[in-house]
């Protein structure tokens, strides 16, 4: 959900921009004049001697308070670091796209880090005491690092799931992908169930 909005937002933010560039390289071409069109007289740039704000669009406000352009100042101020925030948090990728295995004839050959992560939730799941994972790498293809959420059963032991975690799943993969570590941070947390009664 989260990435269509992104791919929403910035498609609508790009082809504004691409527009309103179009439409000032228009204007300062003065291509109304030389291909003999007109887009009406509301239209700011008809020429290469207009102005985005003339002079009355910029002292209009000038007699009312002294709060009016120290305000539109902060606004823009302040959309404008979020514009930033948000474009850096697009470029900080939160999974790893890849995983640089060695092959052996000096190149290495690229494997998938959604497959990777998908074939060690699936070892993963398949031990005792556990419900259900969910695996995301991170970190550098030449260096993964492994985001582990486990869900326990009622009966499990924490401690003798991580040990197998670590010696099978976490091995498994380590030695299929040939790296020399697979770093791994492991969250736990049980499944909720209803107290039974002893009688």
């Amino acid at each position: 959900m989260l990435r269509t909005v992104n791919r929403t937002l910035l498609s609508l933010v790009g082809l504004l921009l691409v527009v309103g560039g179009l439409a000032v390289l228009a204007g300062g071409f003065d291509l109304q004049r030389r291909w003999g069109y007109g887009l009406g007289s509301g239209w700011p740039w008809n020429g290469p001697g207009d102005v985005l704000l003339t002079d009355a669009d910029r002292t209009r406000f000038r007699d009312d308070d002294d709060w009016w352009w120290p305000a539109v100042i902060a606004l823009l101020a302040v959309l404008a670091l979020l514009l930033l925030w948000w474009f850096l948090a697009q470029l900080r990728r939160r999974r790893l796209g890849e995983v640089l295995v060695e092959s052996g004839d000096g190149e290495g050959a690229l494997l998938r880090g959604r497959a990777l992560a998908g074939v060690l939730a699936a070892e993963a799941e398949s031990l005792s005491g556990v419900d259900r994972v969910r695996v995301r790498l991170r970190g550098r293809r030449t260096r993964p690092r492994a985001r582990i959420d486990l869900w326990l059963e009622a009966h499990a032991a924490p401690g003798a799931v991580v040990e197998r975690l670590r010696a099978e799943p976490l091995e498994h993969a380590r030695a299929s992908a040939g790296l020399d570590a697979l770093p791994a941070e492991v969250r736990l947390t049980g499944r909720r169930h209803r107290a039974e009664r002893v009688t």
